[in-house]
């Protein structure tokens, strides 16, 4: 399965560059914090090479030993799945759902540096996300420009063509999706050419095709909002680069269009799946905009740190989304970011791992309705824009999966379809 394929071969990749990173880094240690850094940067190899060992010999996956705050709920996850009664009792690295291991990976990579200070706030993959911005910057000029005259006769646009334009950029954020590091295990992954001119190619490869059902909610929620109640959107990030400017133009156009009136971002809160958007790497992708020397993405950098300051842009992190569970069981777990999620008018999850998280990462039949396979997590109507890069597919018409199964073996994991899939909760 592509489980195995990615266990065999992608997982043991990332933690050779994440070691590889740590390497390179060691005069920087040096000059920073002296014997001291040389001395944590060996303890961090060390652990991510026993890691590592693990890993590839299919060892137990063995309780984590640190203090961080989210500790006691992972080991308590491991029990669950130590008592699971289909389980084979201790579980190991090939003998445990995927989603659980992978999870778990890049928790002890967080743990390897969180346990040694004085380098306990290196961001191990901050380099390829950087790389991965400014290799993407002809298409980030291209949407920046796109999006600032757009904005000039924003006001002027009807109905039809409002929705036309959130359908574009709905796309656009759909398609960032395919700049994942982890999906390429680091390697490059940038977007290179502007995106909005093969939309209508890419039309076609959108399995389940929603949209229509967002712009409703949108128009219907700005048709009853009254005095005291604001129009909100959340956004659940996925990959900084590329994908992270695709999702502020969509923020912003949100705003600018009225179909909004405020934004609130979910960001991880420690360095995830190699390319997820930590709150660093939101304000930092900001900040290289509003400094850059093109008209229009300083533009819309200035702009955007405008809406964080008089805060119709809010940026949160929590732990839950770096947690191993399934986003069915937040509202036991964290009860308090379910709550904040209730208090939404669309909730737009960005990629694979959310679509995976949202659908228990399950081997669905592929028309099993999207609704049924969410179990119940239903905090408020929720769309998930996802491109396809492992094999959970619900939602589907018959046949349609099999269909494109015969041509196309490896369609679920190529990152090559997408979907815009809506549920409107309750």
């Amino acid at each position: 399965s592509f489980a195995y394929f990615t266990l065999k071969d992608r997982l043991p990749q990332i933690l050779t560059r994440v070691i590889d990173t740590l390497h390179r880094h060691k005069n920087e240690f040096f000059e920073e914090h002296g014997e001291k850094g040389v001395e944590a940067e060996k303890r961090a190899i060390s652990f991510l090479s026993k890691l590592r060992n693990e890993l590839q010999t299919d060892k137990p996956v063995t309780p984590l030993e640190d203090e961080l705050p989210d500790a006691a709920l992972w080991n308590q996850y491991l029990d669950y799945q130590r008592n699971l009664p289909n389980g084979s009792g201790e579980p190991s690295w090939f003998q445990s759902p995927w989603l659980y291991v992978e999870c778990y990976m890049y928790r002890r990579i967080h743990a390897a540096l969180a346990q040694n200070p004085p380098i306990d706030n290196f961001d191990v993959f901050k380099e390829g996300k950087a790389q991965n911005f400014f290799e993407s910057q002809e298409a980030v000029i291209a949407l920046c420009t796109y999006f600032q005259e757009l904005l000039k006769n924003i006001k002027d646009l009807d109905e039809k063509q409002l929705q036309e334009e959130l359908f574009k950029l709905l796309q656009v954020s759909l398609w960032g999706n395919k700049c994942d590091l982890s999906f390429s295990a680091g390697e490059d992954s940038s977007q290179k050419s502007s995106p909005l001119q093969s939309l209508e190619n890419m039309v076609p490869y959108i399995l389940v095709n929603d949209m229509e059902k967002v712009w409703s909610l949108l128009v219907n929620a700005k048709k009853n909002r009254t005095e005291r109640s604001n129009v909100r959107v959340d956004i659940i990030l996925d990959n900084a680069g590329f994908e992270l400017v695709s999702d502020l133009v969509l923020a912003d156009f949100l705003l600018s269009s009225k179909l909004a009136d405020e934004i609130y971002f979910h960001g991880k809160s420690i360095p995830w799946y190699v390319s997820d958007t930590t709150k660093h790497d939101f304000n930092w992708t900001i900040k290289q905009l509003g400094s850059a020397n093109h008209m229009w993405m300083s533009r819309c950098g200035i702009n955007w740190e405008g809406n964080l300051k008089k805060g119709v842009w809010v940026f949160r992190d929590h732990m839950f989304w770096t947690l191993p569970h399934d986003f069915s069981s937040m509202s036991e777990v964290a009860p308090d970011l379910y709550a904040e999620l209730q208090k939404s008018n669309l909730l737009l999850f960005k990629g694979d791992l959310n679509y995976r998280k949202l659908t228990g990462d399950r081997k669905w039949e592929y028309t099993v309705p999207f609704h049924q396979a969410l179990n119940k997590f239903h905090p408020a109507p929720l769309c998930s824009l996802r491109t396809l890069k492992s094999d959970t597919q619900v939602g589907l018409k018959p046949g349609q999966g099999e269909q494109i199964q015969a041509s196309e073996p490896e369609w679920m994991v190529s990152g090559k379809y997408g979907v815009v899939q809506f549920d409107a909760g309750l």
